[in-house]
């Protein structure tokens, strides 16, 4: 647990002032008490009731206004609550390498049916697109409610050449921010290793010679309505820079959580008369999903597969976070000293 406002905590001191003050009030009316020869007097000066119920009420009162001083300082707990997200993008990599059958029947076949697992895991009312990227990125369903579109969808994966991770990440910023201009910013940066550039501007269009607005970055994970889950078997062959755009991603808010997908070995994969090894970036992807604030997953089977999805699912459904409580705090001072003005009532016949 923290406090939102710490310096209020100091107010604590007064606490064992006021204890103080409490101790040395009663012993100024025992001296004042004792002067008196008549009985009654004295006890009516010390008290009707037993010796420690007259210090019930009072040390009820400190440990309310105690408490009261801790909800003034805005105490906050991580706490699992129902997620509020509205938007899942499922970002899947369909580059010729998903053909390979270490993961049997296929890599493709085992990603087409884990995701159709996922997505009928997935609140009725979440909306979730699909983004499928080889050599190029692209948006094969919109983000909709209907999960029967969306397993069609699936169905019809073709595999191509080229592994663009980054586009991948890029096309799904921009389905869910529709209003920005990704394509621009995935021109401006670059395959890995290489300086970002100005975007480019043509000045037959005056809408491109207009200045907008720089997008002002907000803290990695801070953006609560829609998520990223990218999968991929390889690393990056083009395209842009999978680590900046991940930090695109960071700075939108967005988590990316990442799935590496296939055998450590990898798998020879033919295409085109020639072939080669393909084996998952996990290095990537693990950067991918700490500088978003997401999480990484490995799979090395169809089972580790289905078993990744199972447990996005139940992550994506609550969501863990800072949460202000007080309120608690402030309940449980008020019932102290609601406690504290009954008990004296009722055992003295006064609030005092």
């Amino acid at each position: 647990m923290t406090f939102i406002w710490m310096p209020m905590l100091w107010l604590l001191l007064l606490v064992p002032l006021m204890i103080g003050l409490y101790i040395l009030m009663l012993r100024r009316r025992k001296r004042t008490a004792v002067r008196y020869s008549n009985l009654a007097m004295v006890r009516q000066a010390m008290g009707r009731g037993a010796g420690w119920r007259r210090h019930v009420p009072p040390a009820l009162l400190l440990i309310a206004i105690a408490v009261l001083i801790l909800a003034v300082a805005r105490p906050a707990a991580v706490m699992t609550l129902a997620s509020s997200r509205a938007t899942t993008i499922l970002a899947m990599d369909v580059s010729g390498s998903m053909r390979a059958q270490d993961v049997p029947p296929s890599r493709i076949a085992a990603s087409q049916a884990a995701a159709k697992e996922f997505i009928a895991g997935q609140p009725a009312d979440v909306q979730i697109g699909i983004v499928v990227f080889a050599s190029a990125a692209y948006l094969v369903q919109p983000p909709t409610l209907d999960r029967e579109a969306l397993s069609q969808a699936i169905d019809r994966f073709e595999t191509r050449r080229g592994t663009a991770v980054g586009s991948g990440v890029l096309t799904s910023l921009a389905t869910i921010f529709p209003d920005e201009d990704f394509e621009g910013i995935e021109d401006s940066l670059g395959p890995p290793d290489s300086a970002p550039k100005p975007p480019s501007r043509s000045l037959d269009d005056p809408e491109s010679t207009v200045e907008k607005m720089p997008h002002i970055p907000v803290p990695p994970g801070s953006y609560q309505n829609a998520v990223i889950v990218l999968l991929t078997d390889g690393g990056t062959t083009t395209g842009p820079d999978p680590i900046k755009a991940g930090q695109t991603a960071a700075d939108y808010g967005v988590r990316v959580y990442t799935v590496g997908f296939g055998s450590p070995s990898g798998d020879v994969v033919a295409v085109e008369g020639g072939s080669w090894r393909t084996q998952p970036d996990l290095e990537t992807l693990k950067t991918i999903a700490r500088i978003t604030e997401g999480q990484f997953f490995e799979a090395r089977s169809s089972e580790d597969l289905t078993q990744v999805y199972q447990s996005l699912s139940a992550k994506l459904v609550t969501e863990t976070k800072l949460t202000e409580i007080s309120f608690i705090f402030a309940g449980i001072g008020a019932l102290f000293a609601l406690a504290a003005g009954c008990l004296s009532m009722l055992w003295f016949g006064r609030i005092a």
